[in-house]
């Protein structure tokens, strides 16, 4: 009797509150919603009002509502109906169409940190267009599309692909190898625009991301109709794909089929990317903000939210744009800026959010270890005659790994051949003989001149950076003990570039050798603050370098919109990663700092060997690993600053010397040696390509390895080999 009078009244209430809860999240959501249109709505309105031409908001709302005669004035029609009105209306347009497409990419993939511009699609459809005007004569809207729509096709194929290759879906993983997309198709798209003043200025804005362009209903009305057609598709996918959250097996039972709803996905986000990127340029960040925003909001109901996040996103960018209006005034910023100055702390914050460490993807490490973490460094060691040598003078002996001294000799000869070629490659018809005598102070003055003066000065430079960026990405990769822990990827390049730049525009003198330093200092404190240190949170710390790379490149940018296009234009090509007028004066900062930086280097390689253990065990055989990490740092920021300061931000190069010189010497030996030998070789054979790779042009060094590094750097990300585990 108990039990029968005691068991209604528990179950009756748990029945009770189910539709209660639901309802009250109904009214939740319609809550939030209301308040997302409203501030649409008033965002909107601020965006007609805000701007040049005098105009003030009763004149707009005279224009609008059609009173007092106002659509007979040809100021207002100029100011409002060709600039103001179809800018505003392209905002909330092209906001709610990236906010829908990071919605859909996060839900295909799983992942909070899927969004069109940190995967490479809107770097992608961007490449598109700018081929298509640069070289095939595209000036339409239409024509824009297509060339977009290519490009991005081909991007969110490599990026589904990449999502659902076995280990290559991680959250963090999929941002890192998008990444590597996005700085390769980059890298393309500089090719084609560094070399032209005309070309640049048409483009600078746009391939930043910009709204300034907007003029007339031309573009937006014969686009409208795609973007219709991917929310169409968005919305209809909706339900599907919310199965497909459950699981491809689930799914199946459920009677869909995950294949077909991943390429309808695929189809819908390329059409609201491409034809966003066609109206106003490549823009990152709003994908993840609007997504992130707008799941916090409604739960697990995909319905509302790619509708929130369609509202969200055409609100942040309509907002966006006006700051991006007044901020600089009487210049116009970037909005891809202005949206990157809030995207890159959302970012930060979703990675160290308990979601993703309850993922189990902060600490990769952890689940490689047993094949390639502590387990690969405590290997059974060979004795060790069979692989030194022991070389004497006298009563002293140096005990010289005998595959390590094998390596340095292979890539000493390496790099006198690059250094032999780049001196003899060019644009000028000279012989080798020549060459060789002008290297001497023989010969014609004129080959005299061009080798010693310009291509040898050039050289020491490069030789210079390359060794400084090798030594650096050998420091980080060990002390992290991530391959994948570099200068350019942990932020310091791009902090490094901003200093030099906001150096020169306040002093008026460019190439301070002390202001990349101190860029790269402030970027890699903030980094491991953030983060929670190096070699402990795994692929955390790389996202926030991402960030925080997001952060000093919108300074960067906010420095170029700034200046006149022949500056801005000189400074782009810097920028880019260039040795282009670098002579001996500019590396010997390079050189000062690689005479006293690499002996240091060199006493605390011991140390970085005993770093692979784990920190227990680097105490027990007496190393302070705190003090040792704060060195190796500190050297590596030194000599990553430096290296900006002589040629800019050359990417990939601290990435890959290491991972070479340590395939070659062995993986139980940090290649110190090495690392600066690959890197030195690296820099003067990309400077080389970039002077004879098209004739009468030259492609900054910084292009050149970022179009063959991003795919390098999906080999080390992606890749199963003993090479690239942490």
């Amino acid at each position: 009797m108990t039990v029968s009078q005691v068991g209604p009244p528990e179950v009756q209430p748990a029945a009770q509150q189910a539709p209660a809860g639901r309802l009250h999240g109904n009214r939740a959501l319609l809550t939030a919603s209301a308040a997302l249109v409203l501030a649409v709505l008033v965002l909107s309105a601020l965006s007609l009002s805000v701007g040049a031409g005098e105009v003030g908001a009763g004149d707009v709302l005279d224009y609008v509502l059609g009173r007092h005669g106002a659509r007979d004035s040809s100021r207002l029609s100029l100011v409002v109906g060709d600039l103001r009105l179809p800018r505003t209306l392209t905002a909330l347009a092209v906001g709610a169409a990236l906010g829908t497409a990071g919605c859909l990419l996060q839900a295909v993939t799983r992942n909070p940190l899927a969004e069109t511009g940190l995967l490479g699609v809107n770097a992608g459809a961007s490449l598109g267009v700018v081929v298509g005007i640069a070289f095939l004569g595209a000036h339409s809207g239409y024509g824009y599309l297509l060339w977009a729509f290519g490009g991005a096709v081909l991007a969110s194929a490599l990026v589904l692909l990449i999502a659902n290759r076995r280990g290559g879906g991680s959250p963090m993983r999929l941002v890192l190898a998008g990444s590597a997309l996005g700085a390769t198709f980059g890298g393309i798209t500089s090719v084609v625009i560094v070399n032209s003043a005309e070309t640049y200025d048409r483009f600078r804005f746009w391939v930043l991301g910009s709204l300034a362009g907007v003029e007339g209903f031309t573009k937006l009305t014969s686009l409208a109709p795609v973007l219709a057609a991917g929310f169409v598709v968005a919305l209809l996918v909706a339900r599907p794909l919310s199965a497909l959250a459950l699981g491809d097996d689930l799914a199946k039972g459920l009677g869909h089929r995950p294949g077909v709803i991943r390429v309808v996905v695929a189809v819908a986000v390329t059409l609201l990317t491409a034809a966003s990127v066609a109206l106003v340029g490549p823009i990152s960040f709003l994908g993840l903000l609007a997504g992130f925003l707008a799941r916090a909001v409604t739960g697990p109901r995909l319905t509302a939210q790619l509708l929130l996040a369609g509202l969200i996103g055409a609100g942040v960018l309509t907002g966006s744009d006006v700051l991006a209006r007044v901020v600089s005034r009487p210049f116009e910023a970037p909005v891809s800026v202005i949206i990157a100055l809030f995207g890159a702390p959302v970012l930060i914050g979703i990675v160290r959010s308990r979601r993703m460490a309850s993922m189990g993807m902060t600490d990769p490490a952890a689940d490689e270890s047993p094949k390639g973490g502590r387990a690969a460094a405590v290997r059974a060691p060979r004795p060790a005659g069979s692989d030194s040598l022991v070389v004497r003078a006298g009563s002293l002996s140096l005990l010289v790994p005998r595959r390590a001294a094998v390596a340095a000799f292979a890539l000493a000869a390496l790099l006198v051949s690059a250094v032999v070629l780049s001196a003899y490659a060019g644009q000028s018809q000279m012989g080798l003989s020549r060459t060789f005598g002008a290297v001497f102070g023989s010969g014609d003055r004129f080959d005299v001149l061009l080798v010693q003066k310009f291509r040898l000065g050039r050289i020491v430079a490069g030789l210079a950076a390359g060794a400084a960026l090798g030594l650096a990405g050998c420091l980080t990769q060990t002390l992290a003990r991530n391959r994948l822990a570099t200068p350019e990827l942990l932020g310091v390049n791009d902090g490094a570039t901003a200093a030099v730049l906001l150096s020169a525009t306040l002093s008026g003198t460019f190439g301070a050798w002390w202001a990349g330093p101190l860029g790269a200092l402030a970027a890699v404190l903030v980094v491991t603050t953030v983060s929670g240190g190096l070699g402990q949170r795994g692929y955390r710390v790389l996202v926030v370098g991402l960030a925080m790379s997001a952060l000093a490149s919108a300074v960067t940018q906010v420095v170029l919109s700034r200046r006149s296009l022949n500056s801005a234009g000189s400074l782009y090509v810097w920028t880019s990663g260039s040795l282009n007028g670098r002579s001996y004066s500019v590396a010997v900062p390079v050189l000062i700092g690689l005479a006293v930086l690499v002996p240091l280097a060199l006493v605390v390689t011991r140390h970085l060997n005993v770093l692979r253990f784990d920190d227990s065990t680097a105490a027990s055989l007496g190393i302070a690993p705190g003090r040792v990490r704060l060195v190796c740092m500190l050297l590596a920021v030194g000599l990553a600053g430096l290296a900006v300061g002589i040629c800019g931000p050359v990417g990939f190069v601290a990435l890959a010397s290491p991972v070479i010189a340590g395939r070659l010497a062995g993986p139980l030996r940090v290649p110190v040696v090495g690392s600066m030998l690959v890197g030195s070789a690296l820099v003067v054979l990309a400077d080389t390509v970039g002077r004879i790779a098209l004739d009468g042009a030259e492609i900054p060094v910084g292009i050149v390895t970022t179009v063959l590094g991003g795919p390098f750097l999906l080999w080390v990300l992606l890749g199963r080999s003993a090479a690239t585990r942490v």
